[in-house]
Parts: structure tokens; C-alpha cells; sequence
């Protein structure tokens, strides 16, 4: 039996799989996740939960906690952020997911923006909480997650909406973006967001066929966005599954953590597999139970290495915030085109979608473009985003002429499948050529040398803009020209010479999101900073002159 696709809410879709599997576990703890939040190991069944949720739902209700209030969760990736969450669902109230590893002041812009009225948070985070509470345009009311809640839970504001009954269309959450291109802006979700998530990964098949009841599935990545709240975690909870969610991605202790858990799936980041690969072999590898690992980003020239290596598909996919799974499209079934960032074709019965130029005219099969998507049907913002809060102007444009406009740069190959180039952004305009910086990343990643790297544009009084890569070396002694020459080399063995650096910046370290992608933005002006002088623990290579066409 299978949760109910009409449940309305987060909270029903997980009490109805409460009364299908009781027995059966809904979390799992390992043991350096219960040592890090100073908890319990072991399973977590789904009665236990209940009955965990059900408390913290009669303390909520008792301090009037109910529509159109707004509770911020800054409790990592905590079971408790779980178990709040649903919680407040199950009385129509929405959370707002606050990344611990922000700075003060950015955590008190989510609050603020979001117009929350209670912080939840973990007590290690006390005086952050406390920091950026103070930072507010008004006080809010909050709550240490270590702390007896039935005895602390604030009264909360007095509205007209409070009682409202809940329903698929009702707001659930918010999540920002991550702001590469300004302020961080709000996405309104519903139940519907996230219910959808489920039935979505419930229903594909193929090479991630779901059994219900029995699978185990784990992520280290954090509750704070869309894949580890939504898709992995609605996808057990409508399929009687169980989630093992880490702390985090730790490389060297990352398989046993799996094999102890018993995982039958693994959620991963785009850098994870390279880290794997670099590993010594051990004897848990030929122990895993895992078929399939769910994800996006992995580098082109890893994926192969690593299905042979570790004996399992990593399967591709790609969604945004704002369309959840409304539109995603997965390499789910074969031909995956394993090696050329492809992430599947687009269901038609689900999702439409084409490629455009900058004109907005479509692109012939084989060139690139940007893809624009919708719902199927006569609603195309079914299961989407409800918009950004308090910025209709931007929701509008990014829907202008029906479509979603993602800003992600793709080419579509002879059978339909989609590659991902990048986001249109991160191209790099040169002489007239446009030039993917992920693309270049795949060619340098491969150099021995290199710990980690970012590709951004920078300013070229003749050719519009160049390539600069930043760089991160394993060993800090190879900081030389002949390093960097080595590597121009490297780059121009593979690629259009256009495409090569103009620039190589051998830096300390690269700014990082909390998934351990790089702030394209933050990097894009630090290396602009580069060209104007010296800066310290940056060392930049100007090889421009060394660009010239291959003679052949």
C-alpha cells in the first residue's frame, strides 16, 4: 500500500504512511551524525515520530500557531527540524529553513524578509540566533530547540487568519535562492510543492524504482534546500521509506556510513564523486546495497570512472527551486549519455520545454540555448513555486510569454536527451564566442594538481571578456609559472585555444555555498579585484599572449 496522492497537506501524506508502516523506520541516526548533534543513534520508527510530531502539534495549537505564521528553523540537519516542521504543517503554519553557516546579518535578512514571527534553533546556535535577532528591523520571539518546548513555546501573534483549514494549495514553506545575482529572493511553496515531489519520485521508475516500505535512503545534504526537504525526504515519507540524513558529506567515513546504515540509495553532490574516486579501495565497497545514486553536477569525465568503479548508475537530473519536480527532468532510463552531462529527456506528458536564442526564437536540434519549461495540461504552473514573496515584478518575468525561464544554457542531442552547457550567466562572451565556464572546469579538474577550481569571465578591453580559471593547488609549493603553464597546456590539448585561460589565479581557497558549490558572483568579482593590483595570497598568471590558433 502507498500513501494517498490526495493527501492535502505534508503532515497527512506523513501520518497516512504513520498507519500503513508504524513498525517500520521513517530515520535513521548513524552513529557520527548522533555524536555530532548529541542524540540517539539507531531507527526512528514512524509511530515513534508520530508520536513525537503529535506533542509538538498540541503545543503549537496551545500557543496558537496556525495560518499565515511563519516560523524560522535553524536546526542543520537535526531530526528535530523534521519533526518541527511537520508539526507546524499540521496546523497550516509555514517554516523558513535558515542556513546556520550564514553570517548574521544574512540570516537576519531570510527573517525579516519572510516576516517570521518565531525562530526555532539549535543551542549551539544560541548566540548566532541571538546576533541575528538583534540585527532585525522588529524583535521576534524564539526558541531553543534543547529546551523543554512545552514549557517555552511563546504565545503567537493574533490574526484573522489563523483557523484557516488547510489544503494542497496552502503555504508550507519558504526557501530563498542564493541571491548570486543580488539579494536572496523568497520562494512561496505549497503543499502541492512538495506532495508532488513525492508522487513525482514514486512514479518514475526505471532505474530508480522505489519499493515501498523497504528503502533506505541517504543524503548529506542539508534540510535547508529543496532536494534534502523535498525530494528525498517526501519521497520516503510517500513510500514508507526511511532517510538517513548526515551532518553533512564527510569523503573519508562516507561509505561506511552507508554500508552501516543499509542505504539502498544515495542522494549526491555534484563534487562528491571526484572526492570518491580519489580514495584508497576498501572492503566495504563490495558490500554496498545501493542502485542507484540521484543527483546533478557530476563531473563528465568522473561519471563513467566511478559506475565502474563503485557498480552503480549515477543518475542525473535537473530541477530549480522554483519548478521543484513539477518540471524535472532525470536520466533515468537508458540512453543516458554517460559522460556528456546529459540529464534525460523531458516527459511530455508531464512537462514542455524548448530552447532558445537571447531573441527568444528556438534553436535548431544540436545548438545551444536556454530552456524554458512548463507543466503539461492547461495549468503551467501546476506544482510550481507560488511565486517569489513580495516580488511579483520578478515572478512575472521569469514567466513572461507562459513560459519558466531558467537561465540554464542546454543542448539537445538526436534522441531528445538534454545536456546541460551552464547557466547563462556563467558564459563567457569572448571575441564573439561564447564559452561555458563548467565546460573548461571539466578539462582542468583533470589536471593532478588541482584541489578544487572555478572558471569565471573578467573584463578584456579588446575581446569583450576572458577566461580566468581560479585555482586551488594540492600542494602549495607548485605555486609557480611552471604550474600554470603546464596547466594552459593541459587545457589547450582539449580545447578551442579561445577557450583556454588568459589568466590562471592561484588562490588560498574559493567561496562556497553551504552545498559546496562555488558563489559564482563572489568569485566573478573577486577575480575582476585581481586584475587591478596585487592581492595577497593570490598569485596570477597572465597567459594571454600563449593563446593562439592550433595549426593543423
Amino acid at each position: 500500500m502507498q500513501t494517498d496522492s490526495n493527501a492535502p497537506s505534508v503532515y497527512a501524506a506523513f501520518s497516512q504512511s504513520c498507519t500503513l508502516y508504524p513498525n517500520h523506520p521513517f530515520l535513521h541516526v548513524v552513529d557520527s551524525v548522533a555524536q555530532r548533534y548529541d542524540i540517539d543513534s539507531g531507527d526512528i520508527t514512524y509511530a515513534e515520530a508520530q508520536a513525537i510530531v503529535e506533542a509538538l502539534i498540541e503545543h503549537y495549537c496551545a500557543a496558537g500557531y496556525g495560518a499565515s505564521h511563519r516560523v524560522g528553523l535553524m536546526l542543520d540537519n537535526r531530526p528535530a527540524f523534521i519533526f518541527h516542521w511537520f508539526a507546524l504543517n499540521a496546523l497550516s503554519a509555514s517554516v523558513v529553513p535558515i542556513n546556520s553557516e550564514l553570517g548574521a546579518d544574512e540570516q537576519a535578512y531570510l527573517l525579516d524578509a519572510a516576516e517570521t514571527c518565531l525562530l526555532i534553533y539549535a543551542d549551539e546556535h544560541a548566540m548566532q540566533a541571538k546576533s541575528a535577532i538583534r540585527k532585525m528591523s522588529r524583535p521576534i520571539a524564539m526558541i531553543d530547540v534543547g529546551a523543554n518546548a512545552s514549557a517555552v513555546i511563546p504565545h503567537a501573534p493574533k490574526n484573522d487568519s489563523t483557523l484557516l483549514p488547510i489544503a494542497a494549495d496552502s503555504e508550507c514553506a519558504i526557501l530563498f535562492t542564493s541571491g548570486s545575482t543580488g539579494q536572496p529572493k523568497g520562494c512561496l511553496l505549497s503543499n502541492e510543492y512538495f506532495l508532488e515531489m513525492g508522487r513525482w519520485y514514486r512514479r518514475i521508475g526505471g532505474l530508480c524504482s522505489l519499493s515501498l516500505g523497504s528503502e533506505r535512503l541517504i543524503t548529506p545534504l542539508p534540510l535547508t534546500h529543496m532536494n534534502a526537504m523535498g525530494t528525498s525526504l517526501m519521497a520516503m515519507v510517500m513510500t514508507g521509506g526511511c532517510i538517513v540524513q548526515l551532518d553533512r558529506f564527510h569523503p573519508k567515513s562516507w561509505w561506511q556510513s552507508v554500508y552501516e546504515s543499509r542505504a539502498t540509495v544515495m542522494h549526491y553532490l555534484g563534487v562528491m564523486p571526484a572526492m570518491l574516486l580519489q580514495l584508497e579501495p576498501t572492503n566495504v565497497e563490495e558490500k554496498l546495497a545501493i542502485k542507484f545514486g540521484f543527483g546533478a553536477g557530476v563531473n563528465p569525465a568522473h561519471h563513467a570512472a566511478f559506475e565502474a568503479r563503485f557498480g552503480f548508475p549515477l543518475v542525473e537530473a535537473w530541477a530549480m527551486t522554483e519548478t521543484g519536480t513539477a518540471a524535472c527532468v532525470i536520466a533515468n532510463r537508458e540512453p543516458r549519455h554517460v559522460g556528456q552531462s546529459c540529464f534525460g529527456k523531458p516527459d511530455p506528458a508531464m512537462v514542455e520545454h524548448r530552447l532558445v536564442d537571447e531573441a527568444g526564437s528556438d534553436v535548431e536540434r544540436g545548438d545551444t540555448g536556454e530552456l524554458l519549461v512548463r507543466a503539461a495540461g492547461q495549468n503551467a504552473r501546476k506544482a510550481f513555486f507560488s511565486g517569489y514573496h513580495h516580488n511579483d515584478a520578478e515572478t512575472d518575468k521569469a514567466w513572461r510569454g507562459g513560459w519558466w525561464h531558467t537561465g540554464d544554457v542546454v543542448r539537445e542531442l538526436a534522441d531528445g536527451s538534454l545536456c546541460f552547457v551552464d547557466r547563462r550567466k556563467n558564459i563567457i562572451r569572448r571575441s564573439g564566442e561564447n564559452i561555458a565556464a563548467l565546460e573548461v572546469e571539466a578539462v582542468l579538474s583533470r589536471h593532478p594538481a588541482i584541489a578544487s577550481l572555478a572558471v569565471t569571465p573578467v573584463p578584456d578591453e579588446i575581446r569583450g571578456e576572458e577566461v580566468m580559471a581560479c585555482v586551488v593547488l594540492n600542494d602549495v609549493d607548485a605555486v609557480n609559472e611552471h604550474t600554470a603553464l603546464d596547466m594552459f597546456q593541459h587545457c589547450m590539448a582539449s580545447l578551442a585555444y579561445f577557450k583556454t585561460p588568459g589568466y590562471i589565479a592561484f588562490v588560498s581557497a574559493l567561496p562556497l555555498t553551504a552545498t559546496q558549490k562555488p558563489k559564482r558572483n563572489e568569485i566573478k568579482e573577486l577575480a575582476k579585484s585581481f586584475l587591478d593590483g596585487p592581492v595577497e595570497a593570490v598569485v596570477l598568471f597572465d597567459l594571454r599572449d600563449q593563446k593562439r590558433k592550433k595549426i593543423t
